[in-house]
This record gives C-alpha cells, sequence and structure tokens, in this order.
C-alpha cells in the first residue's frame, strides 16, 4: 500500500486529485484491475489503454497511472454528463511523460517487492528455462522455499500458475513477488527475455546474479538486427539491474557481453581462460565445475559483505547434469557457477550435487508410452526412442540433434517454424536439421496467419541448400503439413534403434493456425503414436 505523494519521486509528473489517496496494487489490465488498485492506462499499439478508463472509473476505479494524451481521452470521455464530472473529480491521477518506464519501479514501491525474494536472473537465446529449473532443482535439495518465473510455468513454493509469455508485465511480476513474500519463498529463479528488457517488464526487479547462456539467431521480427538483439540482453547485465554476473563464453556473443557488462562478472566454460571452467568428457553427465586451480571448496567474504568464492581460494564442486547432452552439463554449470556467486557455499553444492533432480518440461523430454520416464524401462526391443524439444532455432536445433548422435543408429526430426516470427531463422533450421539429421519429417508448428506451405518451403530452402553444397548427413525428407500425423508417421516408421526428436513447441499444449488456437500437446501425440504402434505395429524402418 502507497500513497500518491510517495509515489511522485518515483515517477515524477503532475498530479491530478488527492496527494493523499492509497493504493493497494497496480494493474495496466482493464479486465483484471480492482477498486483499490492503480490503473495503468498505458499507450499501446493499437489502443491507449485509457480508453477503457471511463468505464472503469464509473465501475469503482479511482487511481490512474497515464501520460497527458491518456489524461485528455479521459477527461474528455467523462465530460459529457453531471455524474461523470463528479466521478472525474473523484479520481486521483499521476500525469508522466512516458508511463511504461516508470510502472516497474512504482509496481514494486507499491507491492513492496523492491528486495524481496532473492532473484536469479537468466538470460540468452537457448537454456533459459533449462537454466532456472536446475538452479530450481539445486535449491530445493538444499533446504530453500523456491519459486521459478519463465516460459513453461510460474513455480511459487511447489503451486503451478501457466505462464502466458516468457516474463509477465511489471505489475504482474512484481504481484508474484508480493505472493512469493506471503509463502516465505527465499529465492526465484527467473527466465528474462529480451522483450521484457526492451518493454520494461523488469523494471523494479534487481537480481542478486545474472546470468548469461548463449546468443544466435531469434526474435529478429522484434528486434531487427543481432545487434539490437544483443544490446536488449546487455540491458541485464548493468547496476540498474543486477549485482555480479556469470556469463558463458563459449561463443563470440558470450565474450562481447562480458565486455559490455557493467557490473562484476566470472566467464564460464571449457577452456584455461574461464574463471568457472568446466572439467568435463565429452558426453558423460557428470562433471567438476573449478574456480582457482585447487582442490579446497572455500568461499570468503567479499567486500558488499556476501559470501562468495574467491579468485584465490580454489574451489572444485562435482556435479551431475540430469538432463541429456553437453550443452545441459553447460546449462548445469551455470546454474551451479551463478548459485555459488549468489552465496551458496562449495561444500553445500557438492554434497547434492550428483544427487539434486530436475525435469524441465518439453526440454529434451523422453515420452515414454506411460509418461515422461527413461523409455528403456519399457519395451525397447519394439520402440524407437522418442525426444520432445523445445528447440526453435538453428543452434538448438543443431545441438539437440549433434547430443542425440552418440547413442542413436538413427536420427528422424519432426518440426517446423512458427508464422508471424523471425523469417529469417527458417533457412537455417533447415540447414541444421539438414547436416545433423538422417531423416527430416518436415510440418507445421504455429503457421499463426502465414501460408504453411510459404513457411515449409523456406525451411526447405535451407534443407537443399545444404545438400547440394554435399555436407548434408540426411537421407531422406517427407512433408507431413498436419503435425498429428507427422509425428504419427515418424513413430510408426521409426527403426528400434532410431531416436525420433520432435522439435519446436516443447511444453505448449495448443496449435495456433490463423487465430484459432486449438488444443495440441506434442507429448501427448507422442506418447499416443508410441502406444499404437505397441499395440500391434511392427517395428518399423525409417532407412531411404
Amino acid at each position: 500500500m502507497m500513497r500518491f505523494s510517495q509515489l511522485l519521486p518515483i515517477a515524477p509528473g503532475t498530479l491530478h486529485g488527492d496527494p493523499e489517496k492509497e493504493v493497494t496494487g497496480v494493474s495496466h489490465d482493464s479486465r483484471a484491475v480492482t477498486p483499490g488498485q492503480l490503473y495503468a492506462a498505458l499507450p499501446g499499439a493499437n489502443v491507449h489503454g485509457a480508453t477503457f478508463a471511463p468505464d472503469l472509473i464509473r465501475a469503482g476505479i479511482d487511481a490512474v497511472l497515464t501520460d497527458a494524451h491518456g489524461w485528455d481521452l479521459i477527461t474528455e470521455a467523462l465530460r459529457g454528463t453531471e455524474a461523470d464530472r463528479v466521478l472525474l473529480e473523484q479520481v486521483t491521477a499521476l500525469i508522466v511523460e512516458a508511463p511504461r518506464a516508470v510502472l516497474g519501479y512504482v509496481s514494486a514501491a507499491v507491492f513492496g517487492t523492491t528486495s524481496v525474494p532473492e532473484l536469479i536472473g537468466v538470460t540468452g537465446t537457448n537454456g533459459k528455462t533449462t537454466t532456472t529449473y536446475l538452479a530450481d532443482g539445486m535449491l530445493a535439495a538444499l533446504g530453500h522455499r523456491t519459486a521459478v518465473i519463465g516460459t513453461v510455468a510460474i513455480l511459487i513454493a511447489g503451486d503451478t500458475v501457466p505462464s502466458v509469455r516468457t516474463t509477465p508485465e511489471a505489475p504482474e511480476l512484481h504481484a508474484l513477488f508480493a505472493k512469493m513474500r506471503a509463502a516465505d519463498v527465499d529465492t526465484c529463479a527467473m527466465e528474462v527475455s529480451s522483450h521484457a528488457l526492451s518493454q520494461h517488464r523488469v523494471d523494479g526487479a534487481h537480481f542478486a546474479v545474472a546470468g548469461f547462456t548463449n546468443l544466435s539467431q531469434d526474435h529478429l521480427d522484434f528486434h531487427n538486427t543481432m545487434e539490437e538483439y544483443f544490446e536488449a540482453k546487455a540491458t541485464l547485465f548493468t547496476r540498474a539491474f543486477s549485482d555480479r554476473a556469470v556469463i558463458v563464453v563459449e561463443d563470440e556473443w558470450g565474450e562481447r557481453m562480458v565486455a559490455a557488462s557493467q557490473v562484476p562478472v566470472r566467464t564460464l566454460g571449457r577452456d584455461e581462460r574461464s574463471e568457472w571452467r568446466i572439467e568435463h568428457t565429452p558426453g558423460e553427465s557428470e562433471f567438476v565445475l573449478h574456480l582457482g586451480g585447487g582442490d579446497d571448496a572455500e568461499a570468503v567474504i567479499d567486500s558488499d559483505g556476501g559470501s562468495r568464492p574467491a579468485t584465490d581460494q580454489p574451489v572444485r564442486v562435482r556435479l551431475r547434469s540430469p538432463l541429456p547432452g553437453d550443452f545441459n552439463v553447460t546449462n548445469t554449470a551455470l546454474a551451479a557457477s551463478m548459485l555459488l556467486e549468489s552465496g551458496i557455499s562449495p561444500a553445500e553444492l557438492d554434497a547434492i550435487g550428483r544427487s539434486f533432480v530436475a525435469s524441465v518440461p518439453g526440454r529434451m523430454e523422453i515420452i515414454d508410452v506411460s509418461g515422461p520416464r527413461a523409455l528403456e524401462e519399457s519395451h525397447p526391443e519394439l520402440l524407437p526412442r522418442a525426444i520432445v524439444d523445445y528447440s526453435h532455432t538453428p543452434d538448438a536445433i543443431a545441438k539437440a540433434l549433434a547430443t542425440l548422435h552418440a547413442d542413436s543408429a538413427e536420427l528422424v526430426i519432426v518440426f517446423g517454424a512458427g508464422g508471424d516470427r523471425d523469417r529469417g531463422k527458417r533457412f537455417g533450421m533447415g540447414q541444421a536439421a539438414a547436416r545433423e539429421a538422417d531423416v527430416i519429417v518436415l510440418t507445421d508448428d504455429n503457421p499463426r496467419t502465414e501460408d504453411p506451405a510459404a513457411i515449409r518451403a523456406a525451411i526447405r530452402e535451407g534443407i537443399d541448400a545444404e545438400v547440394a553444397a554435399g555436407t548434408a548427413r540426411v537421407k531422406k525428407i517427407i512433408e507431413v503439413p498436419d503435425r498429428g500425423a507427422a509425428i504419427d508417421e515418424a513413430i510408426a516408421s521409426a527403426d528400434p534403434l532410431t531416436t525420433v526428436l520432435i522439435a519446436g513447441k516443447g511444453h505448449e499444449t495448443g496449435q495456433t493456425v490463423g487465430t484459432t488456437v486449438t488444443e495440441f500437446d506434442d507429448r501427448a501425440r507422442t506418447r499416443s503414436a508410441l502406444s499404437t504402434r505397441l499395440g500391434g505395429a511392427q517395428p518399423g524402418k525409417v532407412h531411404s
């Protein structure tokens, strides 16, 4: 709860009405705001939020944050009748130049969430969700009361809230922090998207440690260029948002992020230059996270009073990635090093590092006829191994397929690309699949309002280019537009020693065609296809 007079220093502007009026919450959603809350009437791409304010004011909303144009819309709409004019006089409004730019800080002040819970933030193109779930698994094993905010779901002390976007809008975010405080959550691991940073959704949130996974082509429909995409991500590594950082330096973007960071950074990688070094045998799940060159796991108190490893104090923590793939070793190492930087002792982490559990819906998730458990436990003589993964960029597809090479006779990938999104990545997705898979089943993803055939054609251009260059592994290409039929075809025709990767949608439970969303879950459809195969189909062959 906060008075308007207390909000003025946070959001300087013109105040209309009672400076001592109190607000109990903040909402930018005209459908959800309730009396006593501050309604943030924001300018939008198609409509100004202030157009909804007159009806809200008539329904009892009497506190508004908006810009000058928004206030003009409100006053014009409420000057027609005496009753409306009386209601307008009862409204207290804070009128600022850019309401979205102050909304996060206003929300943090009203909800009282400027410092709790402790936040661990992860950004990057791929691996954000997995890294947050890995950090959460480690913290839970250490006895912490935790929360997760991200693409798949919002988890608060074990309770799940579905997530509509990677990072909620600022008022929703701070309302979630308030719920976490009420639930005695001490640490929240959170995905921080480039959209959220660009659109002020994480304003007012401050991260004890920020982590960077990688950067590859995605979201260029929003950011236009890779440089703009990078700059949006780099915002997280400023003092306004973070105290310190761990940055993976396994690509050039990581090195650039280190140089751009305005907060203290520790680098993470596999070579001698990395401060946090991953000592790992490719293909193995166990590894050592190493800092400083010695054998003792110790920590020191740094200048700001927090416990953290120091470069002159050697650290060796033994860990195991609970998820397949060398890239998940990196994700596990990032989660662990961020927790160490936040003050978790190396000894504590070492004690649970090889036994903690983490399951990430739709991320390299092995699908069984009875649920997401190891397929080897159930009829391996009849069924191919089926894995659902969210990989929807060229880099993610390449890494997911490369991970599966070691223990699969052949690889089949079922994938497409989303419509009304970054069109430039489709060619690269086709190239990556052609380089790494033996069989491609090209299908639809979420075509949205684009022509699905045109999306598939753009991917096919990348496949054909790789084949023409002589660098393709692929031997067979099948085009099955209907996604369910494509999954059925891949599972029905696959040899038992084959791995089928269903890529692109991961945890999603709907498919968007045009403007209609219909129920569709890759995991459920894959499980059904496996069950059908098990019910009588003979082992198939994917060989061309």
